[in-house]
């Protein structure tokens, strides 16, 4: 449910950005998180965390989404281990990284990969992600790019991605949710 209520503020600030906001309210720089992961838990390819066992708070987990692929079945395994993933990210405090890599084959080059991270500190209301090393097909991708691709779109989006995008293939924001949540 917590993990709702994040996705909801996170879509509430796009919905303004779209509609013609000049700026996305509560974004800042991007920043670390407000808590320390004591524990991170680790899962491969594929792998789903068990809701039940998961108790940490916070919780940090890493993800390795390196294989998702058509020819081996490794999509299909992701899909599957998605609804795990996000059910034990209702948390006060909760942290991930990812490290995606999605490909036709494995002995192909990626389509599209970037390695990500997001958190949320819910008694403080706010939270942040970040994009890193973002490639499609090994081209790197910047800030630039995706907000040119996007400015026909929604302008003020495009700003946001600009003023926050950073310089290279990633970039990162910090939000500030419109009320903190009690945990």
């Amino acid at each position: 449910m917590r993990r709702l209520a994040v996705l909801v503020a996170l879509s509430c600030v796009l919905a303004t950005s779209l509609n013609g906001a000049s700026a996305a309210p509560g974004l800042a720089p991007y920043q670390s998180p407000t808590f320390r992961c004591e524990v991170v838990h680790h899962y491969g390819n594929g792998i789903a965390p068990n809701p039940l066992t998961l108790t940490d708070d916070p919780l940090c987990v890493v993800y390795n989404k390196r294989d998702i692929t058509i020819d081996n079945g490794g999509a299909i395994r992701f899909l599957l281990a998605e609804p795990a993933r996000f059910a034990v990210a209702g948390k006060c405090q909760y942290w991930q990284r990812d490290h995606w890599r999605i490909r036709i084959d494995r002995g192909m080059r990626p389509l599209v990969q970037w390695d990500g991270s997001y958190w949320w500190d819910l008694k403080t209301g706010i939270g942040g992600a970040i994009l890193r090393h973002f490639r499609i097909a090994g081209q790197p991708v910047g800030a630039a790019q995706a907000a040119a691709a996007i400015a026909t779109l929604s302008p003020p989006v495009a700003h946001e991605i600009r003023k926050y995008g950073g310089s290279g293939s990633g970039g990162g924001a910090t939000l500030v949710l419109p009320a903190p949540i009690p945990c």
